[in-house]
């Protein structure tokens, strides 16, 4: 998903869905050739050989309550190189990670996203949406909601994002996981996108430089109280 701030507000360009890493790269390099924000959800810091990092803990100790919790990760999981590696990629077209930021301040930046937490305090949910497991009877209404979600919600949250129409919720599996995709790539982008607008005064940052972090817009109305 690429957004594009204009006028003091978002708009979608494209809601593309890529398949590989080097597809995801190419377009990065396509859309994003000068200033911009990359969000990732995927842990592209690991330094830990075992274990959970410091931001899965935190995210744990934060919003395992919600079922928001994150899965664990350690260099010795399959998926570790590939994820580390995107983030290596991106460091050397100049995305600098940001667990800091100068709000509204133009640069290449990355940063590591989960939109479970995002989510829950975006749209101030009780729990998180479960449109991620299930038979699609189950996970449907669930993805409509979130499009519900995004329509109405989104748009009065500054920086608000201009969007009228979104992709329709299919009836089969993997048309149903190629929205999904979709939409969870449009939470991430937004949520890059209100970490650059208003850096710390209005989200958290689970983590650090060196754990590695995971960054979450703060409650609507919240004080922020980093951990």
């Amino acid at each position: 998903c690429c957004l594009e701030l204009t006028n003091g507000g978002l708009t979608l360009l494209d809601l593309r869905r890529e398949s590989s890493i080097d597809e995801v790269l190419s377009w990065v390099d396509r859309v994003a050739p000068d200033s911009a924000i990359v969000a990732v959800d995927a842990p592209t810091i690991i330094p830990n050989q075992t274990g959970m990092r410091l931001p899965d803990r935190l995210a744990h100790k934060h919003f395992g309550r919600y079922h928001a919790g994150c899965y664990p990760a350690n260099l010795g999981l399959p998926f570790a190189d590939r994820t580390v590696g995107l983030g290596l990629s991106l460091e050397a077209r100049g995305f600098q990670h940001a667990p800091t930021i100068e709000a509204r301040h133009l640069g290449r930046y990355q940063i590591e996203v989960f939109p479970h937490p995002a989510m829950v305090h975006l749209f101030g949910l009780n729990q998180i949406l479960k449109y991620k497991k299930g038979t699609i009877a189950q996970r449907k209404p669930e993805l409509e909601k979130l499009r519900q979600f995004i329509l109405e919600r989104l748009p009065q949250i500054e920086p608000r994002l201009k969007l009228e129409t979104l992709p329709e919720i299919p009836n089969k599996g993997v048309e149903l996981k190629a929205v999904e995709d979709q939409l969870d790539s449009l939470i991430c982008a937004y949520v890059a996108a209100y970490w650059w607008y208003w850096g710390a005064e209005k989200n958290l940052v689970l983590g650090d430089l060196a754990s590695g972090y995971i960054v979450v817009p703060a409650a609507m109305n919240d004080v922020i109280v980093r951990s």
